[in-house]
């Protein structure tokens, strides 16, 4: 007979690509965001810079002040209908953005497009933590699969957006908000099984999980990676590469008379990322999650050697330039496995017990806190140093995570099921 924890299992992969086509549609919503905006700017509205980057912190506060509480909720009641509530709420936000032109209600619909954020992600990694509870190798895999759709939607996501708009124009909001919907009947079906722990419970595995080793340990390597984060996934890295500079790096102004080619640069690095993460579903079960994390930060090291010797390559030749950006590839490669080797860290030192989901929300926040402060790094730093800044920000905080990362160390109490390692994957 199927056992019951069995049943949970099978449905993973409507999990994931529930989470893939969420990621994809939240692409979509914020490239249609400034697409609109601009939109509104060109047709007369009072709509400026300040405003957007404005509404781009307001999403990413709402899910900071949230995280916490989403992730006790998931662990009080089954994360499945927080899950499928919060794409719902994806849908709404999305929906009311496009049909006003009043920033009261901009705000509105970007606070809840963060407290969507914020529902799903916790509740969605204390399930896959539940499900695969005692598998290492499943575990593992499917970690770097949650991956894989985060990069799903900021390789698509862009594009689509874009596509939708030239197309739809602000009928594009309609069409995403429908895709927030697919995903929501995916993870309405997939997290069938999903099992709460009470509230009781909830709040005494939140002040266990704040006093786990594990996670004390893997805080500072975790804010300083999603600090690296912010500094080149916010609006900074696509200005300088798109502004008329005047200095003589080789990145600078880049991109300058072809804007539109920022994207398919976003895209080749998503698919070169992909496919990292990708080797790293086969190679993360065969070694422990300590000596992962250490490889892709000595491999991100590499990414700013290489990266530094790209934007001061302007004298050299198309050939040393390829072989340079062939190199940082592969570093980029082997640095993806960071994020699904903390994450299986983290889901093994909880288990499958009450207070996951609160340490699935300390992780958002933490998250949300390093994007934040990367986004300042590179406000900061790059206007100072231009694209040198955000090489050298990187750099320092590599660094500064290759410090911690030693001290993280694997509490067999809770681990017990790594000694058992499958030996068929």
């Amino acid at each position: 007979m199927q056992s019951t924890s069995s049943r949970p299992r099978s449905r993973l992969a409507l999990v994931i690509l529930g989470n893939g086509f969420m990621r994809i549609a939240s692409g979509a919503s914020g490239v249609l965001v400034g697409l609109y905006l601009a939109d509104l700017a060109n047709r007369g509205f009072h709509v400026n810079a300040a405003l957007v980057g404005t509404l781009g912190a307001v999403s990413f506060g709402s899910e900071l002040i949230a995280g916490v509480p989403m992730g006790l909720a998931s662990d009080a009641i089954a994360p499945r209908g927080l899950m499928t509530g919060g794409a719902i709420l994806g849908a709404i936000a999305t929906q009311l953005f496009g049909m006003s032109s009043r920033p009261s209600i901009f705000f509105l619909s970007r606070t809840v497009e963060g407290l969507s954020a914020a529902a799903v992600t916790p509740s969605l990694l204390s399930h896959l933590t539940d499900v695969t509870d005692g598998k290492h190798s499943l575990r593992a895999r499917v970690m770097s699969y949650f991956e894989l759709s985060l990069l799903a939607g900021l390789a698509l996501g862009g594009l689509m957006g874009a596509q939708l708009w030239h197309f739809l124009r602000a009928h594009a909001f309609s069409a995403v908000a429908a895709i927030y919907v697919l995903s929501a009947c995916l993870l309405v079906l997939a997290a069938v099984g999903s099992r709460g722990h009470g509230s009781a419970k909830a709040i005494s595995g939140f002040y266990t999980a704040l006093k786990d080793p594990s996670l004390q340990r893997l805080a500072p390597v975790w804010l300083c990676v999603n600090t690296i984060v912010g500094l080149w996934l916010g609006p900074t890295l696509p200005f300088l590469l798109t502004h008329k500079g005047g200095g003589n790096q080789f990145l600078d102004g880049i991109f300058s008379n072809q804007p539109e080619r920022v994207g398919w640069l976003l895209l080749a690095y998503s698919l070169i990322f992909g496919i990292g993460v990708t080797a790293w579903s086969f190679v993360l079960p065969r070694m422990s999650e300590q000596r992962a994390l250490h490889i892709a930060l000595v491999a991100m090291v590499g990414v700013c050697l290489g990266l530094l010797l790209l934007n001061h390559s302007g004298a050299e030749s198309p050939a040393v330039r390829w072989t340079i950006g062939t190199s940082t590839a592969f570093c980029i490669m082997v640095e993806s496995g960071f994020t699904p080797a903390a994450l299986s860290l983290l889901a093994g030192a909880i288990g499958a017990q009450a207070g996951r989901g609160a340490a699935m929300g300390i992780y958002s926040v933490l998250l949300s806190i390093g994007a934040i402060v990367g986004s300042l790094l590179a406000a900061a730093f790059g206007q100072t140093f231009a694209a040198d800044g955000l090489i050298y920000s990187t750099f320092a905080m590599a660094i500064v995570a290759l410090f911690f990362v030693r001290w993280i160390k694997l509490d067999l109490g809770k681990s017990k099921d790594r000694l058992n390692v499958e030996t068929t994957v």
